[in-house]
């Protein structure tokens, strides 16, 4: 599992910073969370191909998180795409993507189906789940939770040793293959710990600070929650449905995440590197994002 940050500005993009858009490699599939501005072009930039995306996730209809549609789905048409795309949002979101099919001259050359989703649904795909809640902005807004089905336990080599396994059948229980030792088969399962929860990854979309999200955040492996601004303006900010990178850091905390990654930074901000270091104070495992950073999702 890989996040890749397409997109970390504000309300508009800077020479710096592209429109939010933040693409999650699930191995079996390429998604997107928001779809900015430039989005395709962010993506020719990157590792991950935007032949590849099978969904997008959409936070809310604002333009900067939504207006990289129109040209990825061209694009898509150009280059001769037929697999199916679905596109997920809010309430809004059938009749708004549907007036962007609809713009300009093209041929729409492969099945697109837009899914209006409500605040607390559950998805269930292939391999992993995704969960909504409300955000906490001026319009229908969605934050999104994405996980990964159960993991096998560890290996539990004291176990194993215990069980009298010895040399190669180690690696062949390892392998998930059942072995026979002094006549009594062993399986894989005897020697495992208990299941792991999958990683998860949390999109907090634009939000002032909102405990629903917290909750929808709890103990994820990495938290994304947005950081327009510093503290000292945070209360204008919340007025407006967006956080400081202190109050993300106070989320990210109180949820027990593993990691923070703060985004969205207005452009008042040259340099994010004192809104993550606002955000460390309060929550070490904090970083700001930065356009075209990849991130690996390790299980904890």
């Amino acid at each position: 599992m890989r996040v890749t940050f397409l997109g970390t500005a504000g309300s508009w993009p800077t020479k710096d910073r592209n429109a939010s858009a933040i693409a999650a490699d699930l191995e079996s599939e390429l998604v997107l969370l928001d779809c900015g501005e430039g989005t395709q072009r962010q993506l020719f930039s990157s590792s991950e191909s935007f032949m590849r995306v099978r969904r997008i996730f959409l936070t809310h209809f604002h333009g900067d998180h939504f207006l990289g549609l129109p040209g990825l789905i061209q694009s898509m048409c150009l280059n001769n795409r037929e697999g199916p795309l679905d596109i997920y949002g809010p309430a809004d979101a059938k009749d708004i993507v549907d007036r962007v099919l609809h713009l300009g001259y093209f041929t729409l050359r492969f099945p697109v189906t837009v899914h209006a989703l409500n605040p607390g649904e559950n998805l269930g795909f292939e391999g992993y789940t995704v969960r909504t809640e409300v955000a906490d902005h001026p319009v229908p807004s969605l934050a999104y939770r994405l996980e990964e089905g159960a993991k096998r336990g560890r290996f539990d080599a004291g176990k194993a040793h215990g069980l009298g396994v010895r040399g190669p059948d180690f690696r062949r229980l390892e392998a998930g293959e059942p072995v026979t030792i002094g006549g009594q088969k062993i399986h894989p399962e005897d020697v495992m710990g208990p299941p792991r929860a999958g990683r998860s990854i949390v999109y907090s979309g634009d939000s002032a600070p909102s405990e629903r999200i917290g909750k929808l955040a709890t103990k994820s492996t990495v938290f994304i929650h947005e950081a327009t601004t510093s503290q000292e303006i945070e209360a204008e900010a919340n007025k407006w449905g967006h956080s400081s990178a202190r109050q993300a850091a106070t989320l990210a905390r109180d949820a027990e995440v593993g990691e923070l990654f703060l985004t969205h930074f207005s452009s008042r901000y040259k340099d994010p590197e004192p809104l993550e270091a606002e955000a460390r104070a309060v929550f070490p495992a904090s970083r700001a994002a930065r356009d075209l950073m990849e991130h690996l999702v390790r299980t904890s």
